[in-house]
């Protein structure tokens, strides 16, 4: 009867955690979380691009916009630090956008050293755009999860990045 039993019991479910290391001697990529993540990332980040390449923006641009919109005025080196980018290469994205007439530059009153941006109302505009751009691949993405599980989701990815 013991032998009956145990051959009626499910096999253990590998350990997701373990298989996912790359030092396991069964580790292959798709069970690694980051691949999954970066994977992900940048089906989206593709996604992105070619959506916003219709009405003129780009995904560089698209996150900085945001960004400063959420926080008006936000220093180059603030917006870098939370688009998590080269502080060279938000510099390069802001000047692209300054010369569009999304945002201006100014030095912060405090500290002369310190470039502020603001967001203009034009760029307030083309934030309306990409909003209603990226909230149609949100929402065709995200159609099949609940709120439940997108929080799970996001405080996942969160704990993660924060053990980065």
């Amino acid at each position: 009867m013991g032998a009956r039993t145990a051959r009626s019991r499910p096999a253990a479910k590998p350990d997701a955690k373990l298989l996912g290391d790359p030092a396991h001697a069964e580790f292959k990529i798709a069970d690694s979380p980051f691949y999954l993540i970066v994977r992900t990332a940048r089906r989206y980040e593709m996604d992105m691009e070619e959506a916003l390449r219709r009405i003129d923006m780009d995904v560089p641009s698209w996150r900085a916009i945001m960004l400063v919109h959420e926080q008006n005025p936000s220093s180059v080196s603030e917006i870098a630090d939370r688009a998590v980018t080269r502080l060279s290469t938000m510099t390069r994205v802001i000047q692209r956008l300054e010369k569009r007439g999304l945002v201006k530059l100014d030095t912060r009153a405090a500290d002369a050293r310190v470039t502020e941006v603001f967001i203009t109302p034009h760029g307030e505009k083309v934030v309306e755009q990409v909003r209603a751009v990226a909230s149609r691949i949100y929402q065709s993405t995200f159609k099949d999860l609940s709120a439940a599980e997108v929080e799970t989701l996001n405080s996942l990815l969160l704990r993660v990045f924060n053990s980065l």
